[in-house]
């Protein structure tokens, strides 16, 4: 018997698929916002499409995996941008979006599993307790809640809560092990830091306890200002307003908002910097105050709208993070971006030196959020992509002024979000998978300890399958 028709066979009444195309679709994350991406993981595909509908099968699958030395990849949403979802070696994609409950919700968090969409986990605890997560993606209409916490780092609400690494933003985990008898683990506290942002290539989580805060019909702002310092150096000094209650705060040099956010347009100005805000409505006087003082417009307020054409504009959180590079992409396909720090003190301006280096081949974007306590930026700029070449120069033009880049264009934990290999996640890994088969090549520690990061070019995990590892077993099955 093959190892298809023995893992197909341990299954039992487990879901799975195996059509080709099936399978080739849900091995695909965003990975084609990078240009270098599409080229290195085109052709990468799985093998088998396993969703399990509970923790305990969740355990089933893994076990079955390990004894026949199949390659484990989970899955939610499939919005990360990075290839953190895609199959390296071939194997089983675990699709997780089954595992969808909303367990409980109390004074100050949810608890929900891993492959609920955190638009619908926000929904019921704001319909039954008056609550929302404090933070969330761009793309929380479509990502779940596992995705976020296992690939992201921090977003919607950050500007206020800081990072999912930061403690308290995640309040405990349950995670399954891949081993021939796979555990359930409950991680809480550093331990979590195991987890976060992992790619999944330590265990696998199955729930999630979240903290929760008071909800808000928070209210849309789009404000402007010709001059891009001076824009910036307005959002720092409301980022530090603690008693005007912000959910988001970004900045986006123009011409990108004109261009780029089609049923905004009309509120907006070609030549106008813009900050993108979401504001707790009982703070709106204090915050137009702040921008009569400043001298900053605001051009849009979603509170002031008809309901009809509320509806008919998307929320102003998706307009920011990578949001921003998706609706530059669909226009231009040519647009690629970058994932930078502005680290505090100086930030503001760092933000303003790259743009007068780059001009519009690097329009700025700049995320602010609390980093270590302190307000700090996230950029996200666009780059006009022309060669390979010209976008590592870039990157180390960066580098060299101080700008740190978590680079958005390799696939690993180490070269993109953790820009270091994190021991902790290194030894929890050979715990909790000893054979290495979560979500192989993510983890440069494991694959290659002695790899030379200083070295010119690409970490290429040597295990790369643009096929699967039993695709030709598949057609044979009966």
């Amino acid at each position: 018997m093959t190892r298809a028709h023995e893992l197909i066979a341990a299954l039992g009444s487990i879901p799975h698929e195996t059509n080709p195309k099936l399978v080739a679709q849900r091995s695909r994350d965003f990975y084609w916002y990078s240009p270098v991406l599409k080229r290195q993981l085109e052709g990468v595909t799985g093998d088998i499409i396993v969703s399990p509908r509970s923790e305990a099968e969740v355990a089933e699958v893994l076990s079955a995996c390990f004894r026949l030395d199949i390659p484990v990849t989970p899955r939610g949403g499939g919005t990360g941008n990075y290839g953190q979802a895609m199959p390296l070696s071939g194997g089983a994609i675990l699709d997780l979006r089954s595992l969808n409950r909303v367990t409980s919700i109390g004074p100050g968090h949810v608890t929900a599993e891993a492959g609920a969409i955190i638009h619908d986990i926000d929904h019921a605890a704001r319909s039954q307790s008056g609550q929302e997560l404090r933070m969330h993606p761009s793309t929380a209409r479509n990502a779940t809640i596992g995705g976020f916490i296992a690939g992201g780092s921090g977003g919607v609400g950050s500007i206020r809560w800081g990072t999912l690494r930061d403690l308290g933003n995640v309040i405990s985990a349950r995670v399954v092990t891949m081993e021939a008898h796979p555990r359930v683990l409950t991680l809480t506290g550093y331990d979590l830091h195991k987890v976060v942002h992992a790619y999944g290539t330590n265990g696998i989580i199955t729930s999630l306890d979240m903290p929760l805060t008071a909800a808000y019909e928070w209210v849309d702002l789009l404000m402007t200002h010709n001059d891009w310092l001076r824009l910036n150096q307005f959002s720092d000094l409301l980022a530090c307003q603690d008693g005007i209650l912000l959910k988001q705060l970004c900045t986006i040099e123009a011409p990108t908002p004109h261009r780029y956010f089609i049923r905004h347009q009309k509120y907006l100005d070609p030549r106008g910097h813009v900050i993108v805000a979401m504001v707790a409505p009982h703070a709106l006087s204090s915050l137009e105050a702040l921008c009569r003082q400043e001298r900053v417009t605001i051009a849009f307020r979603s509170d002031i709208l008809p309901e009809n054409e509320k509806r008919a504009l998307p929320p102003a959180y998706e307009l920011t993070w990578n949001h921003t590079t998706l609706r530059a992409i669909r226009m231009d396909p040519s647009v690629t971006y970058l994932q930078t720090l502005y680290p505090n003190p100086g930030h503001v301006g760092k933000i303003a030196e790259m743009s007068a280096l780059f001009g519009e081949e690097v329009p700025g974007h700049a995320e602010y959020m609390r980093f270590e306590g302190r307000i700090s930026c996230d950029g996200m700029p666009l780059v006009r992509f022309t060669t390979e070449e010209r976008l590592e120069e870039i990157i180390r033009i960066h580098e060299e002024h101080g700008c740190p880049i978590f680079n958005p264009h390799r696939y690993t934990l180490e070269e993109g979000g953790m820009k270091q290999t994190d021991e902790v996640q290194l030894a929890f890994k050979r715990l909790v998978d000893p054979k290495g088969l979560l979500n192989p090549g993510k983890m440069i520690a494991w694959d290659d300890p002695d790899y030379d990061f200083n070295k010119a070019g690409y970490y290429l995990f040597p295990g790369i399958k643009k096929e699967g590892t039993f695709a030709d077993e598949i057609p044979s099955l009966d």
